[in-house]
């Protein structure tokens, strides 16, 4: 796997959305201010609750076959790697973590047997396109804690990925959850979200370490970003923190990130969480206190990061 200089551009995008001019002009923004060779995209799914089984990704919150696939193509005649990684989303707001059953199918309860069959039909679906599309990596879902004790039904969802899609396919664990994924070996790359407070990097690499050496696998962070609001570098996880707007702590827990990776030779990059469809204006920047780094200062340590590798 070749280093990542990476984002996730428009997360969770939803019809129409990459159809636009401005989304292309953001996306050259992206490459241009940050340097980056490589973009994330998000297909977004929806379930009702996290105890449904049914998964719909054809509604008006999912992006379009065809315009996934041209603004793919665009990227590339940017010159930028794609990676693919459909995530579902709870209509509730229930973050997917806690998407769960119980572990023993049960007459008339909700169950793991046939929630894995539409999903297994969404990242089908778009396991195929990327196959179609060339895609550099696929990434079977994200941070989908409680479903990651269900080993085999996780294994037989990346054989059917494989019988369609052949370039790297990944995984996107949480933060802390790195050392309790039991079936690493079924994947090419491990990756997690990597929302460690700034103070935190060294021990959570070294935990990190004994995963990726123990597996003999290529990693990286699928996801790493930190808001500008004050003390989110403490909790760069939480994107429910309100306060004042800290520019600077932004652009500080990237450098550390980085200056903590750079000392472990087994980082093989990031896809920076994240950057927008439709971006406010630039002189607008110091009053975001979202993740993104659009005009912050954290973009230039982005760019001159990513400049150096």
């Amino acid at each position: 796997m070749d280093f990542i200089k990476g984002l996730t551009f428009g997360a969770f995008a939803c019809r129409g959305s990459l159809d636009k001019e401005e989304t292309r002009l953001s996306l050259r923004n992206a490459k241009e201010r940050t340097g980056i060779d490589t973009i994330l995209l998000v297909p977004n799914a929806l379930q009702d609750t996290a105890q449904s089984e049914k998964i719909d990704f054809t509604s008006k919150a999912t992006v379009s076959d065809q315009e996934l696939t041209e603004f793919i193509r665009y990227a590339r005649e940017l010159g930028l790697r794609v990676i693919l990684k459909p995530t579902v989303n709870c209509k509730t707001g229930t973050w997917r973590a806690h998407i769960n059953f119980f572990d023993q199918d049960v007459p008339c309860e909700p169950k793991w047997s046939n929630w894995f069959r539409s999903y297994t039909d969404y990242q089908l679906h778009f396991a195929e396109i990327a196959e179609q599309e060339k895609c550099e990596m696929f990434i079977a879902g994200c941070e989908m804690v409680m479903s990651e004790r269900r080993e085999q039904e996780w294994r037989r969802l990346i054989t059917d990925i494989r019988s369609v899609y052949h370039g790297l396919v990944s995984y996107n664990t949480d933060k802390y959850q790195e050392d309790h994924v039991s079936w690493w070996d079924a994947v090419d790359v491990i990756s997690s979200s990597g929302y460690y407070p700034l103070t935190d990097w060294e021990q959570e690499l070294d935990r990190i370490e004994k995963v990726v050496r123990s597996f003999d696998k290529p990693f990286f962070f699928a996801e790493a970003g930190c808001m500008s609001t004050e003390g989110s570098s403490k909790i760069p996880n939480n994107w429910m923190l309100r306060g004042k707007i800290n520019l600077q702590e932004q652009a500080e827990w990237y450098q550390t990130m980085f200056d903590a990776c750079d000392r472990r030779d087994w980082v093989g990059g990031y896809c920076a969480w994240d950057w927008s469809c439709r971006q406010y204006a630039l002189s607008a920047a110091a009053s975001d206190a979202r993740y993104d780094i659009y005009g912050k200062p954290a973009e230039k340590v982005v760019h001159d990061y990513y400049e150096k590798h």
